[in-house]
């Protein structure tokens, strides 16, 4: 598996440019040198199913720096980079530390939560779709291409299994409506303006005091924010997170989210269906 990583991280460098159109489809990635690869892959996986204009946009998880940019905007032609400067303006807008004291520690420890701060504070339209890195696209997601043009609500896949880190009991008293299940955060579509920055704040440190720290904190913080929202629910018989191996039977998938046990069929065999 670790060779089939290695080898993917090579050729991610040889894929053809992925052109990023200006007046495209916006799409999101919160990424950095360490995904890079797996950023390309995704994005590429897309183009190839798609004919839609994308107006791809990364945003700095911390590690970009001038050689790195440079390397991007020659692989994506066109991206937008939203850069830490850019980052940090936005924050001390919308996020100063004086207020936010939580999220700014948890920016720190657990770089998850970026994907809610550091893409939800920027301006612009508020409907943005974050995308994880490690994804791959099989056949055109017509759902999500839907959402983009005309949003409304949310848009999230199904997970395998629920995985929130804390109980859906404490969960709903903090934000005080019915919990979504099995939200899964891989593909999600939000409008930035409905997100209350002092609930998050306070979220967060409550279920970490209550219950202590976990990995899927930023997961149940997004499953709390969406929780009386209306929503698009993407079918998890072809939005499938921790999908099988089974690499002939892909007429119906739209989108593999590659976690857990299914990184090996993501990292060894996966990927090169798109190089050949």
């Amino acid at each position: 598996m670790l060779k089939g990583q290695m080898e993917m991280q090579d050729a991610s460098i040889s894929l053809p440019p992925i052109i990023s159109q200006q007046d495209g489809l916006p799409i999101y990635f919160l990424t950095g040198k360490k995904y890079l690869y797996q950023t390309l892959f995704c994005a590429h996986s897309l183009t190839k199913v798609t004919k839609e204009k994308i107006q791809f946009n990364l945003v700095d998880d911390g590690s970009f720096d001038e050689k790195f940019i440079q390397q991007v905007n020659l692989q994506m032609p066109g991206v937008k980079i939203i850069t830490k400067a850019d980052i940090e303006i936005n924050l001390q807008n919308r996020l100063p530390k004086m207020e936010y004291p939580y999220l700014h520690h948890k920016r720190v420890v657990y770089p998850h939560i970026k994907k809610l701060t550091d893409i939800h504070t920027i301006d612009g339209n508020p409907h943005k779709l974050v995308l994880d890195s490690d994804m791959l696209f099989w056949n055109e997601p017509i759902e999500i291409i839907n959402w983009l043009k005309q949003p409304r609500g949310c848009l999230y896949m199904l997970d395998c299994e629920e995985s929130y880190g804390y109980d859906r009991s404490l969960m709903q008293a903090l934000c005080g409506f019915q919990i979504p299940e099995l939200m899964n955060v891989g593909a999600f579509g939000l409008n930035s303006s409905i997100i209350n920055w002092d609930n998050l704040e306070q979220w967060s440190k409550k279920l970490e005091e209550e219950q202590g720290a976990s990995y899927f904190l930023e997961q149940a913080l997004s499953a709390m924010l969406i929780a009386n929202e209306e929503n698009t629910i993407l079918n998890n018989e072809e939005y499938i997170v921790n999908p099988s191996g089974d690499i002939n039977n892909l007429a119906e998938d739209k989108l593999h989210h590659y976690v857990d046990l299914s990184k090996q069929f993501y990292f060894e065999t996966a990927w090169k269906k798109f190089i050949i």
